[in-house]
């Protein structure tokens, strides 16, 4: 079994309770608008924990974050393909270069970011779970910085929890 922690739109900012929350995972992911310093932060603070870090850059990401992490992620944990992007869309309004790329990857899991809007839900129509876990940052329009957490156990992602971070101007 894998437990990950799953943040996204950090925008530079990155709370220190992160860690708290994510001290029991095998994994980070970011799904994207890290800012400035917070990749470099976040392996700093994992980087004698044995937590793997994952990642994609998102659209206010520069050069440096755009060399480190791609723009989408396409690999298997445990026995669930994941798919990661920072600009997706929802189900069933998904853009059109996210919605090609499901058709290729068929993943059981998408993630994505940057509508710092927190949503997990089923998507019958392509078999997928989708999970977008809000913004952790303080920069957007959101009023809440969330995170979240779960598990993927062979084939099964169970748990998840939806982790609030406090309001956007804490």
């Amino acid at each position: 079994m894998i437990r990950i922690g799953l943040i996204s739109d950090t925008h530079g900012y990155l709370d220190e309770n992160i860690f708290k929350h994510f001290e029991k995972c095998d994994e980070l992911w970011h799904a994207g608008d890290f800012g400035e310093g917070v990749a470099e932060a976040i392996s700093a603070a994992i980087a004698n924990r044995g937590i793997k870090f994952r990642g994609v850059y998102g659209n206010i990401d520069g050069r440096e974050t755009r060399s480190e992490f791609p723009e989408q992620l396409v690999f298997n944990c445990e026995e669930v393909k994941v798919m990661i992007r920072h600009i997706g869309g929802s189900p069933p309004r998904y853009n059109p270069e996210t919605k090609k790329e499901l058709r290729i990857h068929q993943p059981q899991l998408f993630i994505c970011g940057h509508s710092h809007i927190l949503k997990i839900m089923y998507d019958e129509k392509i078999r997928c779970l989708y999970m977008n876990p809000g913004a952790a940052g303080k920069q957007g329009w959101h009023k809440m910085r969330t995170a979240v957490r779960f598990a993927i156990n062979n084939k099964v992602i169970k748990d998840c929890e939806v982790i609030s971070l406090g309001m956007k101007g804490a």
